[in-house]
């Protein structure tokens, strides 16, 4: 069975940095990215379809994180999967930080703590895990635009991610996420 791969390949006008697309985001954190329109009231992060015109990558990389989690190879089919792959990355590093008896505002101040954290590799610098499989930017201007998109990725999934781990109001993190905090996407870690 082959992995999951991003609905966004086809999109048209995809600004490129070396590889990795910046693709649109709802989101309402300070960024490079395009904004899509917020959700209507009758749909929530959880329920969102692919289909619906405010449906962004961080979705995809929620919904499709622990089925593709199960895969050491994955073959990328263009730019959007470089997206997605960091995404399962991010999320997979912040699982670690949460604990399974953790309340929500202990495991918000870990997430952010990383999610906020400007010291983190983007694909050219030496600690990036998969080097070979992105571009690096060109130069150091573009590489700076991809560093804030980047954050900006990083900030919104670990909202969303969040509101995933403690849905329902709840008061200890979902034990069926946790159960990836082990797992490697492809063998690797942020």
């Amino acid at each position: 069975m082959p992995a999951y791969h991003s609905v966004f390949l086809d999109e048209p006008n995809q600004q490129l940095i070396g590889n990795f697309a910046l693709l649109p985001l709802r989101t309402r954190t300070r960024g490079p990215a395009i904004q899509l329109p917020a959700l209507p009231a009758d749909v929530s992060d959880l329920t969102i379809e692919a289909s619906h015109e405010s449906y962004d990558p961080l979705d995809e990389v929620l919904s499709l994180f622990r089925a593709n989690t199960f895969f050491r190879n994955f073959e990328i089919k263009g730019p959007a999967d470089r997206v997605m792959i960091y995404g399962i990355l991010f999320v997979s590093e912040v699982l670690t930080k949460v604990k399974p008896g953790m309340g929500r505002r202990d495991a918000e101040k870990a997430v952010m703590n990383i999610a906020l954290d400007t010291n983190f590799a983007i694909p050219g610098d030496a600690g990036f895990p998969l080097n070979q499989a992105f571009e690096a930017p060109a130069d150091r201007n573009q590489a700076e635009v991809l560093r804030q998109y980047i954050m900006q990725m990083r900030q919104e999934l670990a909202t969303r991610l969040l509101n995933r781990l403690y849905a329902d109001g709840a008061q200890v993190p979902s034990k069926w996420w946790l159960s990836f905090t082990k797992r490697k996407f492809m063998g690797k870690a942020l």
